[in-house]
């Protein structure tokens, strides 16, 4: 399932969501499109978005390119570095090009997930 991550006025960034929360990675792609404004904490961009999904096989690591969902935050969350999530999450991805753009993002930006 390919998606792309548009930060409007910036660029574009692909991915796909993976099959290690199935469940999450389903609801989230059938929600697409969704649209929210960044915000952004260490190295990681994320924003609240209409899913209500409960943990699933969460994890309380990441690794840089992940793609997850934070059931607490209903948050939509992309790790671009060496940061650690703040409470664990559900990972539903990875970032296959462009995730350089992400270190430009900075909070109040306009981000649009949609399907490829």
């Amino acid at each position: 399932m390919e998606i792309e991550i548009e930060i409007l006025g910036k660029g574009k960034i692909k991915g796909f969501l993976d099959n290690r929360n199935p469940v999450t990675a389903r609801a989230l792609y059938e929600s697409l499109p969704l649209d929210g404004t960044s915000q952004v904490w260490q190295d990681e961009v994320y924003f609240p978005i209409t899913l209500e999904i409960d943990y699933e096989n969460s994890s309380s690591s990441s690794e840089q390119g992940d793609i997850s969902y934070w059931p607490p935050g209903h948050a939509f969350c992309i790790f671009f570095g060496e940061s650690q999530p703040a409470s664990p999450v559900n990972h539903v991805g990875l970032i296959t090009d462009n995730m350089e753009l992400l270190k430009e993002v900075g909070a109040g930006e306009m981000v649009i997930i949609s399907r490829l």
